[in-house]
């Protein structure tokens, strides 16, 4: 059975959204949902040496219900000034020097006239490659399916496989209809993810960061057997 997660195009997201990609075998970006304000979807949130929480924050301009893959950034110039950030806030990191080179790369490779949607998915997409996380992306937008909620994502996931188990966030339990998924073949399964712990400035732990300040710390290696040690 194929494993298939789906999820937002979120920006350079958190531990538990590479987990999930870790897990599955086909990862969808639901690119062509609406965009929503103050989610993950344009920023992210980074620990830097000063031992300071901040936002990273693509600026962005929309209008209500208007959908991800359709919001461009307001500004061109963000991706050097989140270099600029990310390398003032991480330079003193335990494998800054061997990882730096590969997240320059890694920004520098986003195409800046597309998408919002388009450009957090590129992110995700180079992140996993350099992790060695081994899944097939695609884009909900490019499926031609309709409806809402569970519906929608039952449509998404038999439009791509008939035999499956659907890799949804803990969270969702709240909302989703088992029965439904039931009734339509698909073998619904929670991640369960608990957030590891990993050395960072200091004692005091600051979980839901983004990955970067894991690979900042950690490096690729470590940051991938972090995930994969992971329940």
């Amino acid at each position: 059975m194929e494993i298939i997660s789906i999820h937002q195009p979120n920006y350079a997201p958190w531990l538990g959204y590479f987990y999930k990609i870790l897990k599955s075998n086909k990862f969808v970006f639901l690119d062509d949902v609406c965009f929503s304000k103050n989610s993950y979807t344009n920023r992210t949130s980074i620990f830097g040496g000063d031992e300071k929480k901040r936002w990273l924050t693509v600026p962005v301009s929309f209008n209500s219900g208007q959908q991800i893959n359709t919001i461009y950034p307001t500004s061109t110039d963000w991706v050097p000034r989140h270099i600029d950030t990310l390398h003032g806030l991480y330079k003193n990191a335990r494998n800054f020097k061997s990882v730096w080179p590969d997240i320059n790369d890694i920004y520098k490779k986003i195409d800046i006239s597309s998408d919002l949607s388009r450009q957090n998915s590129e992110l995700i997409i180079e992140i996993s490659k350099y992790l060695g996380l081994e899944c097939q992306f695609l884009y909900s937008s490019s499926l031609n399916i309709d409806g809402v909620s569970d519906d929608r994502l039952i449509s998404i996931i038999n439009s791509i496989s008939k035999n499956t188990i659907y890799l949804s966030g803990n969270g969702a339990k709240k909302y989703q209809d088992l029965d439904k998924f039931i009734n339509s073949n698909i073998d619904l399964k929670y991640t369960n993810f608990v957030h590891p712990f990993y050395k960072q400035w200091s004692p005091h732990f600051q979980t839901g960061l983004s990955i970067l300040d894991a690979i900042f710390h950690l490096g690729w290696k470590e940051t991938f057997e972090l995930l994969d040690s992971t329940k």
